[in-house]
């Protein structure tokens, strides 16, 4: 089979892109499609994709043009419309908020559709940016919005298949596109079993190192959405030790509001990062509308409990009192509660909560999303059982 992934775009490094490079590894031979590419604002990642054949959109050739997309997000249908997949078998799009499903493929080309989560912006789920608060861009926006929103139920209608990585993006999916889709959770890193940086096999070795977690951890992009505030807030409040992993616009505010507990880290590569996750004592999350979270999920990989708010795919992954705690108010003080649930356990149900969290992100690991997938493509693509990926 000839194959092409199509992603929304490669100017950053999130959970999404994770998804793609799992994909990829999949399908080693695949082709890439993508609307914007930029490899060194990929950062520390920018490595895992090298030797990528990467096809990039007409409107990602024109220089500085394509860093505005967001005003300028009413040519999204020119751009995946101008792609031609007719020499491919399968098509997977990697969509969010660049609506990259909306490529257009002619029978006998199998399209499946990998949804993050449809555009938040478009259906009125929080974003990175409060746009509505500015009331030129406010009118700009929603004329935009309308005649997008309409293009993007059209364009849901194009793909053979979907697949959800989440119960709750599920639900947005048959609610939204009137579609049904198909649960396979993203592939999450964890740790390998027996590793270092594991729950400790012995009761006196996972001892020693509660004694030495003397911190909480959140690693995030810092935007609005995200909510990184109430982190603060409540670390300020409460006088513990805080590592922000991450950058973002919100950097400089959140940096103001933060008191002497609270450390930025910036981005870290995936090899430094190890230690920060190992040595933390949970971590807290407060993203609303997370379609699936998969920074909690990886974090629970190192048999941290999670402190999450109750939102989104939440509550599909972190099980109250088991693996961690959902606080229900986006309030420092709610958050605080929970916090104080955690700190009062004894050694023994803190460590039994560190080997729960670890038990339950290996539901999601890279070997169960390729077996996942793989399955799913053979039922949907009947040339595939001839040949391996």
């Amino acid at each position: 089979m000839k194959v092409a992934l199509v992603h929304d775009q490669l100017r950053e490094f999130g959970g999404a892109e994770r998804v793609l490079v799992a994909l990829k590894k999949i399908f080693p031979e695949a082709d890439i499609f993508t609307s914007t590419f930029d490899k060194n604002s990929l950062g520390s990642h920018k490595n895992l994709v090298d030797g990528w054949k990467v096809n990039v959109s007409w409107f990602g050739k024109i220089p500085i043009i394509n860093r505005f997309y967001s005003p300028l997000r009413f040519l999204t249908p020119w751009i995946w419309e101008s792609f031609d997949f007719s020499k491919y078998d399968l098509v997977i799009s990697s969509t969010g908020s660049w609506m990259c499903k909306g490529i257009k493929t002619k029978s006998p080309t199998i399209h499946i559709s990998y949804v993050h989560h449809p555009p938040r912006y478009l259906y009125g789920y929080e974003t990175a940016i409060e746009w509505q608060k500015y009331p030129l861009i406010k009118i700009y926006g929603n004329l935009i919005n309308h005649n997008l929103r309409i293009w993007d139920f059209i364009s849901s209608q194009r793909p053979n298949f979907y697949i959800a990585n989440s119960e709750e993006t599920k639900r947005r999916i048959e609610k939204f596109y009137r579609r049904d889709a198909t649960v396979i959770y993203p592939p999450v890193y964890i740790p390998l079993k027996n590793s270092k940086f594991q729950v400790p096999n012995s009761k006196q070795a996972s001892i020693s190192q509660i004694q030495n977690s003397n911190y909480y951890l959140t690693v995030s992009r810092l935007a609005r959405a995200k909510h990184i505030d109430i982190l603060i807030h409540a670390a300020n409040k409460q006088r513990f030790n805080l590592k922000i992993v991450g950058t973002g616009r919100d950097e400089k505010y959140l940096r103001n509001i933060a008191g002497p507990t609270v450390e930025f880290l910036g981005n870290i590569s995936d090899e430094n990062i190890k230690n920060v996750y190992r040595n933390a004592k949970a971590f807290l999350f407060a993203s609303v509308d997370e379609e699936f979270g998969i920074a909690p999920v990886e974090a629970m990989g190192y048999g941290l409990p999670v402190i999450a708010y109750r939102s989104g795919g939440l509550p599909e992954t972190v099980k109250e009192n088991a693996n961690g705690y959902l606080f229900d108010k986006l309030s420092a003080d709610s958050l605080i509660e929970k916090i104080k649930l955690l700190e009062s356990l004894s050694e023994e149900k803190y460590l039994e909560m560190r080997k729960t969290a670890r038990h339950e992100s290996e539901k999601y690991s890279f070997e169960n999303f390729k077996k996942h997938l793989l399955e799913f493509i053979r039922k949907a693509t009947p040339c595939f059982g001839k040949a391996s990926p």
